[in-house]
């Protein structure tokens, strides 16, 4: 299968495993899984035949893993970014010490004042690693990489959950948890002097924390 098939392939699965199943005539089960066969006959029934091997070659392939089947090969889901309400059943985490975001760098200011907010999505997604993080960054124009004191944040109630393919996940970050780390123009990362904040703790609220 050439790669802009693998591609046309993965973002419908997003769109409609994440975003508008009820678009297609699906409905997502608990933990986001809906059957294959399901999957299948909707995306025909709607001008978009996928086959088996061509599904099973996107869910291995996708350099994100964004989906995953269950143990049986019967059931897919999108392994998070979900904008309708699911309970992916996470488990609650302790999370590495440092952890990266990747965004654009013309919202960098809005971040270190107001934090990063999760939006439509039911979590903030975080990296473990500067290069996804940067991958990241770079759809949204000149990527521009944020540190966060995970451990700090952990330590002070916040609850961590990671999802099946190593995206880490938070409700939200305030902004003293955060440092911009790493801001790229035309491939050249540039000195970080601006935008760093001291980091200094915020117990959270008694809330509980929801998926």
């Amino acid at each position: 299968m050439n790669s802009s098939r693998l591609i046309k392939i993965s973002k419908y699965l997003t769109k409609y495993l994440r975003h508008e199943p009820d678009r297609i005539g699906i409905q997502l089960a608990p933990g986001g899984w809906v059957p294959v066969s399901e999957l299948l006959g909707a995306c025909a029934k709607n001008n978009f035949a996928i086959q088996l091997a061509e599904l099973k070659q996107v869910v291995a392939g996708n350099d994100k893993q964004r989906f995953s089947f269950d143990s049986t090969g019967t059931l897919i889901r999108a392994n998070q970014g979900h904008s309708v309400e699911v309970d992916l059943q996470l488990q609650p985490a302790v999370p590495p010490n440092i952890l990266y975001h990747g965004t654009g760098s013309g919202a960098v200011e809005s971040i270190l004042t107001e934090g990063i907010k999760k939006m439509s999505r039911h979590h903030v997604h975080l990296s473990r690693d500067i290069q996804t993080a940067h991958k990241v960054g770079g759809r949204h124009g000149i990527p521009a990489i944020l540190s966060v004191d995970a451990a700090a944040m952990h330590d002070d109630g916040y609850t961590f959950y990671c999802s099946e393919n190593g995206v880490w996940l938070v409700d939200f970050i305030p902004p003293n948890y955060l440092k911009l780390s790493q801001l790229t123009v035309d491939s050249y990362q540039l000195p970080i002097t601006n935008y760093q904040l001291p980091i200094t703790h915020s117990p959270l609220p008694n809330l509980k924390s929801k998926i």
